[in-house]
């Protein structure tokens, strides 16, 4: 119970990736807070960490609108008391070719991941540096160190979060917050189920340990960051992508 009394938010954690990172948390004691689009699914997600003995609380939000966010976080502090840890988990794509992306899908991807880890972060290190305590993880891709055709917008997106990781470490370390990122690669999903065996053959070509990540690998990674562990590690980024990239 690494993280007892401690209080987390993980923003789109209603499912995947952010629901097992959620989970992992509040299995070391972490009283979490569940935020979403979908209010409904947060809910969902936030009855499954209770069952773990945690506080838990369910939040809707959209992290690219600064008023919601303010509003959210508000709230987060006002009910939960205290925030501990961010976890910046939101993140959508809108794929295709640069010369054929639209300026909307563009716009779409960079509020959502960029602008949304920003405003978060923001909200985040005000609580955190009153309490002078502070642990947040935003996850990149791999992507936004390799880049990827058809994605011009996700690649920049989270390799803008990378540079932000960076600077809000520099600035905050004095302050006992650390900042990190992690940065998966291929991870198996609903979405990665459903491609044709060929589509994943090619894929593993590419990873030396010859297997799709799983979201417990994500999960085990962001643990290590906020726990007592990772005390010393800030401005990092921890590639979680079976060698695909070195």
């Amino acid at each position: 119970m690494k993280l007892k009394d401690n209080v987390a938010l993980v923003t789109g954690s209603a499912q995947g990736i952010g629901k097992t990172i959620a989970l992992a948390l509040a299995r070391e004691g972490a009283n979490v807070v569940i935020s979403d689009v979908s209010l409904e699914k947060a809910e969902e997600t936030a009855k499954e960490c209770a069952a773990l003995g945690v506080k838990t609380l369910a939040v809707k939000f959209d992290v690219s609108k600064p008023d919601e966010v303010l509003a959210a976080f508000t709230k987060i502090v006002g009910e939960m008391g205290r925030l501990d840890i961010l976890v910046n988990n939101a993140g959508i794509t809108r794929d295709g070719l640069l010369m054929r992306m639209k300026d909307d899908d563009w716009d779409l991807v960079i509020n959502i991941n960029l602008k949304g880890t920003f405003l978060c972060t923001k909200e985040a290190v005000k609580v955190m540096a009153k309490n002078r305590f502070g642990r947040i993880v935003s996850i990149a891709s791999v992507v936004g160190f390799m880049g990827n055709a058809g994605q011009a917008n996700y690649s920049a997106s989270k390799a803008g979060i990378v540079g932000l990781t960076k600077t809000t470490a520099r600035e905050y370390a004095s302050r006992n917050i650390t900042v990190n990122a992690v940065a998966p690669g291929f991870i198996q999903t609903a979405m990665t189920d459903v491609l044709p065996e060929k589509v994943k053959e090619e894929m593993m070509k590419g990873i030396p340990l010859g297997r799709l990540g799983s979201v417990d690998d994500v999960a085990a990674a962001v643990l290590f960051l906020v726990s007592p562990d990772a005390a010393y590690i800030t401005g990092q980024t921890i590639h979680v992508n079976g060698g695909m990239y070195m």
